[in-house]
């Protein structure tokens, strides 16, 4: 695929994953603009070979605008608020930027050469569910911010034979680590990934893990996640728009290596390089589901993709590496 010839808009590309993604397809040579409102994203992690216009998702006609002006035929749309618990307690604020924003956002492929969305999802759209889910397992979403998720999923489908456009929608399991060159990794501390708050913690004598709840239904009490590093599932992106690009049809695939660590799995890696840890009970957050992990069957043979970074202990040490660094800054 010659991606000289790829024009590429991603909104939210100043934040963790958008910015992995934007650094693989420059790489490729692709002409990348970013769309970010810097509401949740930084500078510091925007591609200084890219175009970056500071601007918001909700306005349609100055979004047209873009989408013509840089000939966009590719959108990876990653602008979303992302917090669980805070969709909960706002839940018109989650509603308008997640589920509202992106109508704005597809409406302004109107009279466009728009032909490729690329969603970001969530594998909070299926619930809690027993075992491995696939992409045929009925989407249940257990909490608000899921529901958004879903939401807009429905609305890229629903708007793609009308503006002619095929779309991938990815589902994400829970994303981690931050890139082999660590120059790439995650800032914003108030989405509430666990990853992020135990490589914080990790700097301190004497760290101290919250962990919201210990009575679920799994082997230790704590949520089971599939947990994925961020440049496999910024390789899974770029896969897909291959995809796309190649057999013209729309995919959803669910984007997880299909094994499970529990909260306090996860936890238990940095009290063995800092037997001074501690664990803190916090109340359950609404909206967290038991266990959920994914089944990989359908990435692997569509995609004909491979992991090369699925080792949960160097995932944590990529994203407390990460953490030093940004924290000497």
């Amino acid at each position: 695929m010659n991606y000289k010839s790829n024009n590429i808009l991603i909104t939210g590309g100043a934040g963790y994953i958008g910015s992995h993604i934007a650094e693989n397809l420059i790489k490729k040579k692709a002409k990348v603009i970013i769309l970010d409102n810097l509401v949740t994203g930084y500078k510091k992690l925007i591609n200084k070979k890219s175009i970056f216009i500071k601007d918001d998702i909700k306005n349609t006609a100055r979004v047209n605008k873009i989408l013509n002006k840089f000939n966009i035929d590719t959108i990876i749309h990653m602008a979303a608020y992302l917090n669980v618990s805070g969709a909960e307690k706002y839940r018109k604020k989650y509603y308008n930027n997640n589920v509202v924003n992106t109508l704005k956002l597809v409406k302004a492929c109107k009279n466009s050469k728009v032909r490729n969305i690329i969603y970001s999802s969530t594998c909070a759209v299926y619930g809690s569910v027993n075992g491995l889910v696939n992409e045929n397992t009925r989407p249940n979403p257990a909490g608000y911010y899921a529901f958004t998720k879903y939401k807009a999923e429905q609305i890229i489908k629903r708007y793609s034979k009308k503006y002619k456009y095929n779309y991938a929608t990815l589902r994400y399991f829970n994303v981690a680590g931050a890139s082999p060159s660590n120059k790439i990794g995650e800032i914003e501390k108030s989405h509430g990934h666990l990853f992020k708050n135990i490589a914080i913690q990790s700097l301190k004598k004497r760290p101290i893990i919250n962990i919201y709840g210990n009575n679920y239904n799994t082997k230790d009490g704590t949520c089971i996640r599939d947990y994925m590093h961020v440049s496999d599932l910024s390789d899974i992106h770029i896969r897909s728009l291959e995809y796309l690009k190649k057999n013209n049809r729309s995919i959803i695939l669910n984007c997880g290596y299909g094994k499970g660590y529990s909260v306090l799995d996860i936890a238990n890696i940095l009290k063995k390089i800092n037997k001074n840890t501690a664990f803190k009970f916090q109340n359950r957050r609404k909206g967290d589901v038991d266990e959920i992990c994914s089944n990989t069957t359908k990435l692997k043979k569509i995609l004909n993709w491979k992991p090369k970074f699925n080792n949960i202990e160097k995932i944590l040490y990529s994203a407390i590496k990460w953490e030093k660094k940004i924290s000497r800054n």
